[in-house]
């Protein structure tokens, strides 16, 4: 019989604890919503613009190292068609030489990559700063008890309803327009 009052009272303040916490959230607003930051990093107007200026530059970053590999590949078919006419000095110093170029080409790739992964993490930091302001004014004027960013929160399930992200591009595309 004890142990079923305990386990009883306990029951009771759970459901007191719920009931609370229900109350509050009903006097604070129940909404709650979710965004995909992903896509309005996809299909916003100033996504698609850092996307571009991004390939631009990955463009041209990538031109530089075809004409550093087009280097490469003349001096190696030099030295396989000069090869056994050349002195040993100077096929010793095509081959450091060829060395060096490869060596300096992997640099010159491996760093334009760290580049590139750098201003990306830039520009989706930046938007994502700027979309935070559009995000809490949404969120206040349509009474959001909060707002969860769908990949980050491990949304499981959302009411398309709840899903302001196409909101929130058409706010943020609108508040870009507005600034220079």
């Amino acid at each position: 019989m004890r142990g079923h009052w305990v386990v009883g009272s306990g029951m009771l303040v759970i459901a007191s604890l719920v009931a609370g916490l229900s109350g509050a959230a009903e006097a604070a607003g129940t909404r709650i919503g979710y965004i995909d930051l992903q896509k309005v990093l996809v299909r916003s107007v100033a996504g698609v613009a850092a996307r571009e200026q991004l390939e631009k530059e990955r463009a041209t970053m990538t031109k530089d190292l075809e004409v550093r590999k087009a280097e490469i590949d003349k001096l190696r078919e030099e030295l396989e068609k000069k090869g056994l006419v050349l002195s040993a000095d100077s096929r010793r110093e095509k081959e450091e030489l060829l060395q060096r170029k490869v060596r300096d080409a992997r640099r010159v790739g491996e760093d334009l990559d760290k580049e590139l992964q750098r201003k990306e993490q830039q520009m989706v930091a930046r938007i994502g700063q700027e979309v935070v302001g559009v995000i809490e004014k949404v969120g206040k004027e349509r009474g959001f008890l909060m707002i969860l960013e769908k990949r980050g929160a491990s949304v499981i399930y959302g009411d398309p309803e709840s899903d302001i992200t196409d909101e929130i591009i058409k706010l943020y595309d609108q508040e870009k327009a507005k600034k220079p």
